[in-house]
């Protein structure tokens, strides 16, 4: 068995008491003090995370944007130098081998990021997808480390060590980043690629950067950051904060067996717009039987929380399954997002979740349960 990897901030994270559990392959902190402080943190001011273990790949070469066409559910063409997409890579058959971000982040270049756990399965999708295009996949070994939420580009601005350098800009100023897109900045001696992306529903910044820099930067950000409220933050609150802000997350609500339409997020295959073939289009435009089971957000009074595998009941019939749920820190109630059947699935029905042998009674709704404001 191979034990889980660990960033290269692994160190730092025992200092501030971290909390360990094994993601994707990787040793990351779960927490560092409390979930609840850590989730009202980010909502409030900022938390600090260590995404270092996701997955980076750039693109390069003459067709690169022909290879990338026809690999993943994107069409690149449109896509202008600094901005950025979310995407999948998906199967034959229209399953999802993964959800990604990417980013044209030169003229002559893509970066990819990929989930954890989808590694190699990406790798080996992309390779074999590469036959026949003059184009090249690396894959990266830059740290990641997000800083979400309200007082966050406050924060970046404070940052000792990190400066706006035009050449590296494309184009854009940290004060009027848009939203996905990104830019380089100067990290003392070193160049970082900052994003405006994340996975918290609150507005924040991704960072690329080189790995032996990342202490560095993770330290500069904390120092920064103090002053505003910025906590570090571990996977129990990012788990909470992306449920409420109806985010799927690999092998909960999306995987090989579900097809995007299915969760929600048919809008992200341009199959209206991009008129060449991609892996996976023919079966998506099949699209799914009949009966396909569809992603719906669920709502409960009281405290008790319907948890990931629990069954769905309308009445003694079970009709789906429960994929993420929890009692949510900034609503105060339960929510889960589950797989109903698809005439079951309306804003308003009226279903039952089985939490340890007792019914509780749900709504379905629409997702997201929590939208930022600003």
């Amino acid at each position: 068995m191979t034990s889980p990897r660990s960033t290269p901030l692994r160190e730092r994270h025992e200092a501030l008491g971290a909390s360990f559990t094994d993601f994707g392959g990787w040793e990351m902190p779960v927490r560092y003090t409390s979930d609840l402080a850590e989730h009202h943190a980010v909502r409030t001011a900022a938390g600090l995370f260590d995404i270092s273990h996701m997955a980076l790949f750039s693109v390069r070469g003459p067709e690169r944007d022909a290879f990338l066409g026809y690999a993943l559910a994107v069409d690149p063409a449109p896509l202008k130098l600094s901005r950025a997409k979310y995407t999948m890579i998906l199967a034959p058959d229209g399953g999802i081998i993964d959800d990604l971000i990417v980013t044209r982040n030169a003229e002559d270049q893509f970066l990819i990021v990929a989930n954890a756990g989808n590694r190699d399965a990406v790798r080996d999708a992309l390779r074999e997808r590469l036959a026949g295009f003059d184009a090249e996949l690396v894959e990266l070994d830059d740290a990641l480390v997000a800083v979400q939420g309200p007082r966050a580009r406050e924060i970046l601005q404070q940052t000792s060590g990190l400066v706006h350098d035009e050449s590296l800009a494309m184009g854009h100023a940290l004060d009027t980043l848009p939203y996905y897109a990104a830019m380089g900045m100067r990290f003392r001696d070193s160049t970082v690629l900052v994003s405006r992306t994340g996975y918290t529903g609150e507005d924040g910044f991704e960072i690329s950067v080189d790995a032996d820099r990342v202490g560095e930067l993770w330290d500069a950000l904390l120092s920064a950051g103090e002053p505003f409220g910025l906590v570090p933050a571990g996977l129990a609150s990012r788990d909470t904060l992306r449920l409420e802000a109806g985010m799927p997350l690999y092998g909960h609500e999306l995987s090989r067996h579900v097809i995007p339409s299915q969760a929600g997020l048919g809008r992200v295959v341009p199959l209206s717009t991009k008129a060449a073939d991609f892996v996976g289009r023919s079966a998506l435009e099949s699209g799914a039987r009949a009966d396909a089971p569809v992603l719906v957000g669920l709502v409960s009074d009281g405290r008790r929380a319907g948890r990931a595998g629990y069954p769905v009941r309308d009445g003694e019939d079970v009709i789906g399954e429960v994929t993420s749920g929890a009692l949510s820190p900034t609503l105060g109630y339960p929510i889960a997002m589950a797989y109903v059947a698809p005439g079951l699935s309306a804003p308003g029905t009226e279903l039952t979740i089985d939490v340890r042998g007792t019914a509780i009674p749900a709504t379905v709704t629409a997702l997201p349960f929590y939208r930022r404001t600003t």
